[in-house]
């Protein structure tokens, strides 16, 4: 009897002596440092089209008159205003173009547009059709058309805006030629929106 007491002595104090042990070897694992979330940058929308805008263009036309055809680059400004409908955007623009095109000795100096807009709203990016009047000034003497096209813009959070854009440019009976002078113009546009 006094072998089993000591068996269960010796036992119990083996057991406890194991656990301590184990709890020692295995210490509690240390709370994880709290995640702090910064909160987020405000971001400006550039949802709605509806302000003013200036910008300068630089661009390339291709005119012909009477059979004989010239081509060149043109560098001018543009100032215009927009209203967003929601999904359509409608305005007005005007346009001032400086030349350098020769279209069989004639220089084609200069061109004016006043020009009408009609878009699709699609957030950032704005897809237009364009219409209006416009006046060529050359050495030969001067003309008023019509001018017709497409073109689109992307305005970034800052205000600046890249667009591009393609016009049919038509000079009937061009400073009284008898000829019409009829014109594919493209160019880079680079503006600003209030």
């Amino acid at each position: 009897m006094k072998h089993i007491k000591t068996i269960v002595i010796g036992s119990a104090i083996a057991v406890t002596a194991g656990a301590g042990a184990v709890s020692a070897g295995n210490p509690v694992a240390a709370p994880a440092d709290p995640v702090i979330t910064q909160p987020a940058p405000p971001v400006l929308t550039t949802d709605d089209w509806t302000g003013a805008y200036v910008g300068s263009a630089l661009g390339y036309g291709d005119y012909s008159i009477g059979g004989t055809s010239g081509n060149g680059a043109s560098l001018g400004g543009y100032a215009g205003y927009d209203y967003d409908f929601g999904n359509y955007v409608a305005g007005a623009e005007l346009q001032y173009l400086g030349n350098d095109i020769n279209i069989g000795g004639t220089a084609l100096n200069q061109v004016t547009r006043v020009k009408a807009r009609l878009g699709y709203d699609a957030g950032s990016t704005l897809v237009y059709g364009v219409g209006g009047y416009t006046n060529a000034k050359s050495s030969a003497g001067n003309g008023d058309g019509y001018v017709a096209g497409v073109g689109m813009e992307y305005r970034f959070n800052n205000g600046v805006s890249l667009g591009a854009e393609y016009l049919y440019n038509e000079y009937d009976n061009f400073a009284g030629s008898g000829n019409d002078l009829t014109g594919n113009t493209i160019e880079a546009r680079l503006g600003f929106r209030f």
